[in-house]
């Protein structure tokens, strides 16, 4: 298949670019900047830029991968506007730059957080952009695929890498500082693992307008995570647990059902719906009169 990856600059976007080089696709990717691979398959975007996402698109691609955005969730919930602006309207000019140019497959890089009342405005950019990519499929009938990704890790330095930053900082100052009490869960997946499985996606038809959750299986507590770290460091690190913050984040799973709860306000005293017909035909016959 002919292939673009959106944000495929990024910690995630670029194995999975790698993972379809090795799968033999053509393979192209869109970014504001390019670290890691031949200018030949890169374009230069911005995907606030309607009119040059467009221009790229226009390429004519069988799929098109969106991992482009705002990935902090602990930054987001300080920069609002921003995060809601690349991750909201940056989806809705691929997603309509796709519909106009007829691609025929659409997978969204989304988040955990999607099924949360966790995660602060990452959360709701996340869940607001799959509502619209659903809305998109039904109106103008763009196949889609949403994947909701867990806790990604590897090797390659990247500001979104949790687990390399973690660990490269408790090498470097001998310990380790976590905002939560240690319980937390978390289900973690090596990137690699994940691009391939993204790549997957892409020849079966089971996921085809299907969402997606793909995590790993190795399932530890932060705690023992941090203490693993410090086994096989060899170092002396010192774990401290504020236990105090981590208010943004879901501690043993994402899944949560809380529906907002709306107060009934009610008229009284109130307008009788015959007496509401009644007004409303007397005004019709007053304007036919005229």
């Amino acid at each position: 298949m002919k292939v673009l990856v959106f944000g495929g600059n990024g910690f995630l976007g670029s194995y999975v670019v790698d993972e379809l080089m090795k799968q033999n696709h053509e393979v192209f990717f869109a970014d504001i900047q390019n670290d890691y691979f031949e200018d030949k398959i890169f374009f230069k975007c911005d995907i606030l830029d309607k009119d040059k996402v467009k221009e790229v698109i226009s390429n004519k691609f069988d799929a098109v991968y969106n991992f482009a955005g705002f990935a902090s969730l602990d930054e987001s919930v300080n920069e609002p506007y921003q995060t809601l602006n690349l991750n909201i309207l940056g989806n809705i000019n691929i997603l309509e730059a796709c519909r106009l140019e007829a691609v025929k497959h659409y997978i969204y890089a989304s988040s955990a957080y999607a099924m949360s009342q966790k995660g602060s405005f990452y959360g709701v950019s996340k869940l607001s952009s799959e509502k619209i990519i659903e809305e998109y499929h039904k109106r103008f009938g763009l196949n889609f695929t949403i994947i909701r990704y867990g806790s990604v890790y590897s090797e390659r330095l990247s500001h979104n890498n949790y687990l390399y930053k973690l660990i490269n900082k408790a090498v470097k100052t001998h310990q380790i500082l976590h905002d939560g009490n240690g319980e937390e869960i978390r289900e973690y997946i090596h990137a690699s693992d994940a691009a391939r499985l993204s790549v997957q996606i892409l020849n079966d038809a089971n996921f085809l307008n299907e969402h997606v959750i793909l995590t790993g299986l190795e399932r530890m507590k932060r705690i023992e995570l941090f203490e693993m770290i410090r086994e096989i460091s060899g170092e002396k690190i010192d774990i401290k647990l504020l236990s105090d913050g981590y208010t943004h984040h879901y501690k043993l799973t994402p899944y949560q059902f809380q529906p907002s709860l709306s107060k009934k306000l009610i008229a009284n005293p109130f307008i009788d719906m015959g007496q509401g017909i009644l007004e409303i035909i007397k005004e019709i016959k007053k304007e036919t009169n005229e």
